[in-house]
């Protein structure tokens, strides 16, 4: 039987501000004399969503900002109401969700940790038997006496996070609460959770933007898009799904953008940087670990003697990853003034299926000084037949290893107390 079952479940906002008391009883003698008053337009939240969940199930919900995935989860934790539709909960359900938001700033973090907890449905019983515990998961023995408006937000959110998941409940309902604090705090709070989960066997909807976590966490995800559910199903293939959505449109957007983050000292400019498929046509799509060709055009205002040319790869937030650098025999060149296109073929491409964009810099030697350098340029994606971004194959990272596997059996001497040694 489903722990929790929503049928039909729709919100609306409308748009815009909100009206003062003045305006709203203008408003309102307006309609009760007959005139037209100014609606602004209503806005779907959530339309007309459906969905069940068992006992002890696992569920991610991700998508795009706006998608109505922290407003399915203020239904289900009933801060906020339908406009239509039901949803039906059987079990006490811990949200961690705007954590902190109930904290008054002069009280101090004892007193709110007893605020907090009474907001969340615990007894003074309850937050006593709970409140050492709640304080060393929080690190906040030092200051739990002093008033949280001396708290840095960091602090706030860490004491918050320990009161709500030190609820006895059935069900949790999180929302972006697993990166608070710093990284050894988020360690805990991924292990507190993976706790609940695996050795409590708590049911969680987890909301997050960090897809590996989801991947990780849950068996099941359930991809929105405009109030809607679009996908439903097994982790893997939903969250490959939002990968593929998330490279598309990052590649749109980088290239309807403009840049003017090149350094140069005007001696050489890039002119463009592509790629091209075996028939010497514009992608922007490789294939890992297929042939793949770059083209540079170049600018001299002047002869360059012995040019440097370094091209790189890196991550959309700028992880930098590989480098190749000009050969010998290219450097000894010189290239005179006008127009100048340089390729560089790779027999096998590299990199994982992802987004990725490339950088490019020029050196010139006799003294060595860089004369051109530009990031964030010519963005493409690299996909696969065999590999999904979600696949266990991919296993994450950025490159594959290539490597040889053996199995050595070796017999060993077991004794009662446990101990193994090799046989001489």
């Amino acid at each position: 039987m489903p722990i929790i079952e929503v049928e039909h479940l729709t919100k609306e906002y409308r748009l815009g501000a909100m009206h003062g008391l003045k305006q709203t009883l203008l408003n309102t003698a307006a309609r009760l004399t007959g005139k037209k008053v100014e609606e602004r337009p209503l806005f779907k939240a959530l339309d007309d969503v459906s969905f069940s969940i068992e006992p002890g199930e696992v569920v991610g919900i991700i998508g795009h900002n706006g998608a109505g995935k922290s407003t399915l989860l203020k239904m289900l934790a009933r801060i906020s109401t339908p406009t239509s539709g039901s949803v039906e909960v059987k079990g006490r359900i811990s949200p961690l969700i705007e954590v902190g938001a109930g904290f008054m700033p002069d009280f101090t973090g004892r007193e709110n940790v007893y605020l907090n907890g009474a907001i969340l449905g615990m007894s003074r019983q309850e937050i006593n038997k709970k409140f050492d515990e709640i304080v060393d998961f929080a690190e906040m023995a030092e200051f739990i006496d002093t008033p949280v408006k001396r708290y840095s937000s960091g602090m706030q959110v860490k004491l918050a996070f320990a009161v709500a998941t030190s609820i006895e409940a059935e069900i949790l309902i999180v929302d972006e609460v697993l990166a608070v604090g710093d990284l050894a705090f988020q360690r805990k709070c991924f292990d507190r959770m993976e706790e609940l989960i695996k050795r409590q066997g708590k049911t969680v909807l987890l909301v997050s933007h960090n897809i590996r976590q989801v991947e990780r966490i849950c068996e099941r995800v359930i991809l929105m898009d405009h109030g809607r559910f679009k996908i439903d199903g097994k982790a893997q293939k939903v969250c490959n799904n939002f990968y593929e959505q998330s490279d598309l449109a990052i590649i749109a957007h980088q290239t309807e953008a403009k840049y003017t983050n090149a350094l140069t000292t005007g001696e050489v400019e890039l002119i463009d940087l592509y790629f091209v498929d075996a028939e010497g046509q514009r992608t922007d799509t490789i294939e890992y670990n297929s042939p793949a060709k770059l083209i540079i055009k170049v600018q001299a205002s002047r002869i360059i003697a012995n040019p440097i040319f370094f091209v790189g790869f890196h991550t959309t937030d700028f992880i930098q990853l590989t480098t190749a650098i000009t050969p010998e025999s290219l450097r000894e060149q010189t290239l005179p003034q006008g127009m100048h296109e340089l390729s560089m073929a790779i027999d096998r491409f590299p990199l994982l299926p992802g987004p990725y964009a490339t950088r490019i810099s020029i050196d010139v030697e006799d003294p060595i000084k860089n004369i051109f350098y530009v990031d964030n340029r010519c963005h493409f994606r690299v996909v696969s037949n065999t590999l999904q971004r979600s696949s266990p194959q991919c296993g994450g990272g950025f490159f594959k290893l290539n490597t040889n596997w053996q199995v050595k059996n070796i017999d060993c001497l077991f004794y009662d107390d446990g101990i193994a040694c090799h046989k001489p």
